[in-house]
């Protein structure tokens, strides 16, 4: 043990060394974190029917997560059967209100509609997670509210182990679920639909999952029940990648799978050098690489939750892995920010391991970002880990370009002037005159040294990401950074929906000290 400590010991300063000289980050990658509403994981930290308490909860956490240098919130708006938003076809969660079906004490509130706006207001992507088939976290059915499905749609129902699921076999069951998720894309402004890893459950010892009779009835046509039951989940993630590509088809479909798609020792040639105790194929029949090779989801975020090195399923062996089989979808890779200083294995108490991660996941050509698991365990900072993962974020990043779903760039916007404001740069600009009728979702303000523009592509380049949705005629942006005697050129483009950049604008050049404008 003593060993094992002055090795992490030294390869955590050989890395703090390292890093302060690292490479500019890329100038687009994914940020996210999960934020759990179960249980009262993340949010709201325990329920609570005054939409004060719940604005400011999130506000703060919102906040905080700008600090970081995030740009994408994972939130849960179904945790069980239930909901965070109004909605006909659920009642409200009892992790919101403290009790189901008990609505906000004002009855004007949305708290989901107020989530979007305060999360794009801060210039961040909204991802609503929803758990498809959980209905229950436990076995208490007095407590559940009539309009929740156990009461409503009691033969829809089957009981695992201590919780009730909506039966995945169930063709009724699939289309109800479409249209709950397409009933949140059409009335909310998400940008992204997302499942996370929990299709059939994870297994219970000594329990059959009940599902003989549904097959003896609707598997007749397979070999097998393990290859029904993923044709079962299979149908379900097609028909609600449809529902969403039907209803707006700019909004992203992403799943978070469980980490180990399937062990080698079952599948040669497919399954990574692993020795996992379930995986998602085998145990949960989730076939994600069928999703991704055929198109059904924009994003595949597989949660990488063991560390560097973990012998069973080795962090950076997944990660390579991951990167052979992401069939051209964004590969976000999920982070267990919550195993740090939590874990028994000895790895998880180095404050380096976190910031090892995501320099590998900035040397993988595939990798397109990161999502932390979750909220909580960043908030809390065990050993430093939101202030690792800020020092990676301390310069902005755009969001990358789902695959399939670029839409045509906007027209450069029109850069009006460059002013002094107490011998600072006042930039004025306002959308192409093409596009007034449909402005830009946000726009990036780009400076350089000297007078002539440099690489578009390097992140040290951009100054600030206007919020999403702003609807003034005219934007500005103050630069309070600039040093005396120096000559700075600035230009600004515009980004549409699916994050495509526009050309830039005709730049503008300054000298700080005598303050002259020219034109490019």
């Amino acid at each position: 043990m003593k060993n094992y400590t002055l090795l992490a010991t030294l390869l955590w300063l050989f890395f703090s060394v390292q890093t302060m000289a690292q490479p500019v980050p890329p100038k687009r990658e994914f940020r996210g974190v999960w934020v759990a509403t179960v249980a009262n994981i993340d949010y709201p930290k325990a329920p609570d029917q005054r939409s004060v308490a719940l604005k400011e909860q999130w506000i703060q956490l919102v906040e905080m997560y700008k600090n970081m240098g995030l740009n994408a919130v994972i939130v849960q708006v179904r945790p069980a059967g239930d909901a965070i938003y109004p909605t006909e076809m659920a009642p409200w969660s009892k992790y919101l209100t403290g009790r189901q079906g008990l609505p906000p004490a004002d009855t004007t509130f949305d708290p989901l509609a107020f989530m979007i706006e305060e999360a794009h207001r801060n210039g961040m992507e909204f991802h609503a997670w929803f758990n498809p088939y959980r209905a229950t976290m436990d076995l208490d059915t007095l407590s559940l509210s009539s309009m929740h499905l156990f009461n409503k749609r009691r033969d829809w129902m089957l009981r695992y182990g201590n919780r009730f699921l909506l039966n995945p076999a169930l063709p009724e069951v699939r289309e109800h679920i479409a249209q709950v998720v397409g009933e949140v894309v059409q009335k909310y402004d998400v940008d992204a639909v997302h499942f996370d890893d929990y299709f059939y459950p994870y297994k219970v010892a000594e329990e059959v999952f009940p599902d003989s009779l549904e097959y003896l009835v609707l598997g007749k046509s397979f070999a097998n029940i393990d290859d029904w039951r993923r044709s079962n989940v299979d149908a379900l993630v097609q028909l609600v990648s449809e529902k969403i590509r039907d209803t707006k088809p700019h909004v992203q479909f992403g799943i978070s799978p469980f980490g180990v798609w399937r062990n080698r020792d079952k599948d040669p040639v497919m399954g990574s050098d692993t020795r996992a105790g379930l995986t998602s194929y085998d145990d949960l029949y989730a076939d994600v690489l069928k999703w991704s090779r055929l198109g059904w989801i924009d994003y595949v975020a597989p949660q990488l939750y063991w560390h560097i090195g973990f012998t069973p399923a080795d962090h950076y062996t997944l990660l390579k892995w991951w990167e052979r089989n992401a069939y051209g979808r964004l590969l976000h890779i999920g982070h267990g920010a919550y195993k740090v200083a939590n874990n028994q294995e000895v790895a998880w108490y180095d404050p380096a391991e976190m910031s090892r991660q995501i320099d590998l996941n900035r040397r993988n050509l595939t990798a397109s970002g990161s999502i932390y698991f979750s909220s909580k365990s960043l908030v809390n900072n065990p050993l430093g880990v939101r202030d690792s993962i800020s020092h990676y974020y301390a310069r902005p990043s755009l969001l990358p370009i789902p695959p399939d779903k670029a839409q045509k760039a906007f027209e450069a916007p029109q850069l009006l002037q460059v002013k002094s404001k107490n011998i600072q740069p006042l930039l004025r600009w306002r959308p192409n005159r093409l596009d007034r009728k449909n402005p830009p979702l946000y726009y990036v303000v780009y400076r350089f040294e000297g007078n002539t523009f440099g690489d578009f592509e390097n992140a040290r380049y951009i100054m600030t990401i206007t919020p999403r949705g702003l609807t003034q005629k005219t934007f500005e942006f103050h630069d309070a950074t600039v040093l005396p005697d120096k000559t700075y050129t600035y230009t600004v483009t515009a980004f549409n929906r699916t994050h495509v950049e526009s050309k830039a604008a005709p730049g503008r050049t300054v000298y700080i000290g005598q303050f002259k404008v020219q034109r490019k």
